[in-house]
């Protein structure tokens, strides 16, 4: 009976010994769990002021884009302008179309192609900013050429760009069409060998100051001596203008023509009003 006690007993301690220790175990876990939770824990108080932070923030952010949206003084009342000669100011500025519009939806690239649609302007170029000069207009006009004089007179460029003549220039040469009924569209294109032997024969002739044009003959000159000279589309002016001075040498003492036509310099041929 002595040996089955001692282990009996033996066994009761044991049961008590891990019941102690689970106990332990528990309390030790226990205190890591509130010990973590007090070391995370945040004051209320903290949460609350970044978060009124933040609000008052995005308030204020609100408010100044509802001002920047909303403002007078950030939409386009007028422009600086620069660079102009022949427009005016009120023009370049209806062109560009800005009037009234927020200078956040402002393209200067768009505002740019718009201008140089014009046909007086050959180059534009568009800064936008901040007040008061928000928007700034530099412009660079195409200079005159000459004049043509089709039912209503128009410039022209030296690349063949009518234009609106804006003021009387009489330093220009003048280019007429006879029994136009139809005027040139201000915008439009002249062929470009039209233009050169235009001005070829205005620095070869200073004292010439008005060409005629013919859709058949082309370029044509009124001779001091009785007759029309047409030099065709403008093409090989200086084999034309050979030609030309010899067959008025070889016939001008017989006969008195009525047109000389060199379109074709290889094939010339004139009309007769009269042998002397």
């Amino acid at each position: 009976m002595a040996p089955r006690s001692r282990l009996e007993a033996a066994s009761t301690r044991s049961v008590a010994q891990r019941r102690a220790e689970r106990r332990a175990r528990k309390q030790v876990a226990q205190a890591q769990r509130v010990g973590a939770t007090r070391r995370r824990r945040i004051h209320p108080l903290a949460i609350l002021s970044w978060r009124a932070v933040s609000l008052v923030i995005v308030i204020g952010l609100s408010i100044v884009l509802y001002l920047f949206l909303t403002s007078d003084a950030f939409f386009v009342q007028s422009v600086a302008i620069g660079g102009e000669k022949y427009l005016s100011r009120e023009e370049v500025f209806r062109f560009s179309d800005v009037a009234q519009r927020h200078i956040f939806w402002i393209d200067p690239v768009e505002v740019e192609r718009r201008l140089e649609q014009v046909p007086n302007i050959a180059d534009a170029t568009v800064y936008v900013g901040w007040p008061p000069d928000m928007v700034q207009i530099l412009v660079v006009e195409r200079e005159p050429a000459l004049i043509w004089e089709q039912s209503v007179r128009v410039w022209v460029d030296v690349n063949g760009i009518v234009m609106k003549q804006r003021e009387d220039r009489p330093d220009l040469l003048r280019i007429v069409v006879p029994n136009a009924t139809e005027p040139l569209d201000v915008g439009a294109r002249i062929p470009q060998s039209i233009i050169d032997g235009a001005l070829y024969l205005k620095r070869r002739y200073s004292n010439i100051d008005v060409l005629l044009y013919d859709s058949l003959k082309g370029l044509g000159y009124r001779d001091g001596r009785g007759w029309t000279v047409w030099f065709g589309d403008g093409a090989e002016m200086d084999v034309k203008l050979l030609n030309y001075n010899a067959i008025v040498e070889a016939i001008v003492a017989q006969v008195q023509p009525g047109e000389i036509v060199m379109s074709d310099p290889d094939r010339p041929y004139y009309t007769v009003l009269w042998r002397k």
